[in-house]
């Protein structure tokens, strides 16, 4: 199985530069959470007071493992 890459199969620069966008991140971290299969995080993710969580964990985990793996 090939590994799933970050944002719609980008690269991790342009993911990352997406990720550090708050607006960005929001939207392509809850269509690539739905898209996983993780419907009830993506859902969560669009939220306003959630979004900050998600937000800064997207940032995280998108530097550590150039992938969402959190909840994606």
């Amino acid at each position: 199985m090939a590994k799933q890459r970050a944002y719609f199969g980008l690269g991790w620069i342009v993911s990352l530069i997406l990720a550090i966008i708050p607006v960005t991140s929001w939207i392509c971290g809850a269509i690539t959470r739905i898209s996983r299969g993780h419907i009830i995080a993506g859902i969560l993710q669009l939220i306003p007071p959630i979004t900050l969580f998600f937000w800064i964990v997207d940032i995280i985990t998108m530097i550590a493992h150039k992938d969402l793996t959190i909840f994606a």
